[in-house]
């Protein structure tokens, strides 16, 4: 039998549950047996909000392990990665994406349009925060950290105190909470975080085995709307912690497969976006981000991301 390989991964229920997933999928797709190995992060380690603890916070301890040989490959949130390339790691699969839509969970089942003005929603994302300023409802937003099942339970557990939660929807139904959802935001309402819903799994960029075994995951339209949303945020030179949001669908054009890419960037008290889009070809993925990064900014956003840029 082959020898085991070695998975690192954060200890949390999600970043378990996410890399048990790729793990069975590449014994699935290859034979080759896998092991989790837990790291524990700064960013686990930390009770700061996002915005204050940088990008890359929850992978540097992955990567560490990775470049010491300790692991052979780690699985990432994909929005948790810095924009620029590792001069020694390379993202060897990029698994079929999740619904990259936030989700709502609120008390009495209510949706945003439902909830009373003054009501009180937490969220752990200054873009969040931005677009729930944005949409003019009244609410009180209020940051929060923790995984999801403590963000759950601070609107439906026996010490709520709090009327909503925005997450990731990605993450509320890899843990099996799906339930609890109350509403899945439009993204006309809610823009969501650059590859948000996405994984990356990734390894040395010199061991070409790997690489090659890896690639069996991935998944080429999931790639292409990544790259086109990175190469966005990476061109407008702005973290996971800065008030900027994309998508990128594909769908068939006359010509084939298109890409239709939105993004946006709002002022933190949502007061004032920057909200444009540009399609292309997948092959083109990453022009198409850059070319609307460069929009964005004709347009004004860089004096939208203040501080967090």
């Amino acid at each position: 039998m082959s020898t085991a390989l070695r998975l690192g991964t954060r200890g949390s229920t999600l970043a378990l549950a996410q890399s048990q997933l790729v793990a069975d999928s590449l014994t699935a797709a290859t034979g080759r047996p896998v092991e989790l190995v837990r790291i524990v992060t700064a960013g686990d380690r930390s009770g700061a909000p996002v915005a204050q603890l940088g990008v890359g916070v929850f992978v540097s301890a992955l990567r560490d392990a990775l470049i010491a040989n300790e692991i052979d490959f780690a699985v990432h949130s994909y929005k948790d990665l810095p924009t620029a390339q590792h001069p020694s790691l390379h993202i060897a699969a990029v698994p079929q994406r999740e619904d990259p839509r936030d989700a709502l969970i609120a008390r009495g089942d209510k949706t945003l349009a439902e909830l009373a003005p003054g009501a009180v929603i937490g969220t752990g994302a200054v873009r969040r925060i931005a677009q729930l300023h944005a949409l003019g409802l009244q609410l009180q937003v209020t940051p929060i950290r923790g995984n999801i099942d403590s963000r759950i339970a601070r609107v439906l557990g026996p010490e709520a105190d709090l009327d909503a939660v925005v997450l990731a929807r990605a993450g509320v139904a890899r843990i099996g909470r799906s339930a609890d959802i109350t509403e899945t935001l439009d993204p006309m309402l809610m823009l969501p975080a650059p590859a948000q819903g996405a994984l990356a799994v990734e390894c040395r960029s010199d061991d070409a085995d790997l690489v090659e075994l890896l690639a069996a995951l991935d998944h080429a339209p999931s790639r292409a709307a990544v790259t086109a949303e990175r190469a966005m945020l990476a061109t407008l030179e702005a973290g996971c912690s800065a008030p900027v949001a994309a998508h990128a669908e594909l769908a068939e054009g006359e010509q084939g497969d298109e890409i239709y890419l939105r993004g946006a960037v709002i002022s933190p008290d949502g007061a004032r976006a920057v909200r444009l889009s540009r399609t292309g070809t997948p092959a083109d993925a990453a022009e198409i981000g850059k070319a609307l990064a460069a929009d964005l900014l004709d347009n004004g956003a860089d004096t939208l991301m203040g501080s967090t840029a």
